[in-house]
């Protein structure tokens, strides 16, 4: 029995995780991957060119992660959806408690295998998309509630041979650099750490730490002056002196948020 055709889009921020997804994709029969998006607005833009039955989508991508791509798609051509996350214990509960379908990274082919077998067993099913966008819904509320719950206070940084405690409040900026992060304080101490972006960004509270660009996190109550580029984008200037370029997407946040009296 020959399986109907499933046209697939990958959307992950990191290109080796979209090239081992990619890699997968093809040892499984009758897929057909018709686009990859390195980025949430990438995503939506591919999903309204191309009309995927299926969007594997990153959970935490930079500016847009998988969840708002949802909330940003028509319902009337928004595909079947599975996320693809790193093992956090809030969105699978949250995901699992509202049947929607996940990936854990690294992704394994049999589990893979499975997603796409129920997505055809859906497709068949000629099930509502209505309802699994009132799910995701549910399920991004759930996951929203669980994590303001688990926000870090202090974070133990390595320097040299000591780990130094540090308050979260008197971090100022968190860049990003390859696999590594630099954390400068409001007092200019900075500290270097293996990790992603995303995942550090997932246990600081959104209402404090906002992204700047796609490697820039900043404390919001340290954002002394803001200053106008051409292009419409803008430079924050930290209180400590440290100058931070603002991506165009951010910048339209700055303005409806920061920038309005």
């Amino acid at each position: 029995m020959t399986l109907a055709s499933l046209t697939v889009i990958i959307a992950d921020d990191e290109r080796p995780a979209r090239r081992f997804l990619a890699d997968l994709l093809k040892t499984c029969p009758g897929i057909q991957l018709v686009g990859e998006a390195a980025s949430g607005v990438d995503a939506i833009t591919l999903i309204q060119a191309q009309r995927p039955q299926l969007a594997l989508l990153d959970l935490q991508m930079p500016e847009i992660g998988g969840l708002d791509v949802v909330r940003r798609v028509a319902p009337a051509i928004l595909p079947l959806v599975a996320f693809v996350t790193a093992f956090d214990d809030h969105a699978i509960e949250a995901f699992e408690l509202n049947a929607i379908d996940y990936l854990l990274k690294p992704v394994q082919r049999e589990r893979l295998q499975a997603t796409l077998d129920r997505a055809r067993e859906r497709l068949q099913a000629r099930e509502p998309v209505e309802g699994q966008a009132a799910a995701i819904a549910n399920a991004a509320a759930a996951y929203a509630r669980a994590a303001r719950r688990q926000y870090a206070d202090r974070l133990p940084l390595r320097q040299r041979d000591a780990v130094v405690i540090v308050p979260v409040r008197t971090i100022a900026s968190i860049t990003a650099d390859g696999e590594l992060l630099h954390i400068r304080t409001a007092a200019n101490e900075t500290y270097t750490i293996t990790h992603r972006l995303h995942a550090l960004e997932a246990r600081l509270d959104p209402r404090k730490f906002i992204r700047l660009g796609r490697g820039t996190l900043a404390n919001v109550d340290m954002i002394a002056q803001v200053n106008p580029m051409p292009g419409g984008t803008y430079v924050a200037v930290m209180a400590n002196g440290q100058e931070l370029n603002v991506s165009r997407i951010q910048s339209r946040t700055l303005r409806e948020t920061l920038l309005k009296l």
